[in-house]
Parts: structure tokens; C-alpha cells; sequence
């Protein structure tokens, strides 16, 4: 009988297996034609994996082509399901995490940016302490009367959270949101 060295490399790595939920921006090439979204939401949906933004916009009108950037939250494995799954899609011809690709290049994070648009409404010390955060923040009034404003601010999803945050107690009553649009650093393109 032979004694096998326990502490030999395998045959059989494994890697190790992270179990921390990470988020990532998920970027997609598709035809631009009815039923790829809800193809795409679908598989999502019927896996129960979550989305946390989604932004859909035509890109390339001669070759019928738009863009789908997807932000969501799971294991490194379940992204990496994720990324399997919407690649073999029909209708998606490329498929790219840009937040695994930034690490692999040794980048910063993808640039990112949101654009809300937020009503507040109130008067007196309120109104102008809201007009006075909204500055800070380089937020723009886009439409005012003497009850209210509605502020357009654009940014990272974290520098929308914090206006929105500290709005609420100024009389916070609406918020329409574009989700995320995000681009890889650098001079290379999906």
C-alpha cells in the first residue's frame, strides 16, 4: 500500500469559496428589438436573484444595438452564475462585469453616475436650509413656487442616498431615480 503526502498539491483545486455578498455593475450588449428585456429581468426573476439598478438605452441605432447596465448584490459565485446565464441569452452578444474587470486590470471601480430628480417641499428656516444643502451638493433647481422645489443632482449612487437622506426631515415627498449608468476606466470599450 502506498502513503500518500497529505500535505501534496491535488489534482482536484479547489478554489476558495467567498460567501460575502459583494455588489457588482453588470454591463450587456443586446439586440435592440421586443422581448430582450424581459428576457433578461426573467432570468433574474425566475432564479430569485435581486436587481438593484437597471438602465436600458439604444447605443447603436445602425446596428440595433443598446446597452443594459445592471447593478446586483450576491456571492462571488452567484455573480458569476449570473454572468453565465445572461451570456448564453440569444439576444445578448457580450456580456461584462465591470466591476471584476476593473480588478483584473488593477482600476478603480467603473465610473458610475446617477441622476435624481427630488421634490421637497417646505418654507422658512426648511426652505432655506434645503436650498442651502442642495448647493453643497451641487444640486440644481430645475423648477421652484413658493411651496417647493424639485432639485436634479447627479453623481454616485452614495452621493444620491446621502441627499435624499438629508432631505427627508427638510419635507422630502418624491424621488424618481434613473439607476446607474457606468463605463470602464481607461481607452478600452466593451
Amino acid at each position: 500500500m502506498n502513503a500518500q503526502n497529505v500535505n501534496a498539491p491535488s489534482a482536484y483545486f479547489l478554489a476558495e469559496v467567498s460567501n460575502e455578498i459583494e455588489t457588482h455593475t453588470l454591463s450587456l450588449i443586446v439586440d435592440n428589438e421586443p422581448g430582450v428585456l424581459a428576457r433578461v429581468i426573467g432570468l433574474f426573476s425566475g432564479r430569485g436573484y435581486n436587481i438593484d439598478s437597471l438602465t436600458v438605452s439604444e447605443t447603436e441605432h445602425e446596428k440595433h444595438l443598446s446597452r443594459i447596465t445592471i447593478v446586483t448584490t450576491g456571492t462571488p459565485m452567484i455573480i458569476e452564475q449570473i454572468r453565465h446565464q445572461l451570456d448564453r441569452l440569444v439576444p445578448v452578444h457580450r456580456v461584462t462585469d465591470l466591476t471584476v474587470r476593473a480588478r483584473r486590470l488593477n482600476q478603480d471601480k467603473p465610473l458610475e453616475r446617477e441622476l435624481a430628480l427630488i421634490k421637497v417641499v417646505g418654507d422658512g428656516d426648511k426652505r432655506l436650509e434645503a436650498l442651502r444643502l442642495a448647493d453643497a451638493f451641487k444640486a440644481t433647481v430645475i423648477d421652484a413656487t413658493t411651496e417647493h422645489f424639485v432639485f436634479e443632482i447627479t453623481g454616485r449612487t452614495s452621493k444620491i442616498e446621502q441627499f435624499i437622506s438629508i432631505m427627508k426631515p427638510l419635507g422630502l415627498v418624491e424621488v424618481s431615480r434613473t439607476g446607474v449608468a457606468a463605463v470602464q476606466r481607461g481607452s478600452e470599450g466593451l
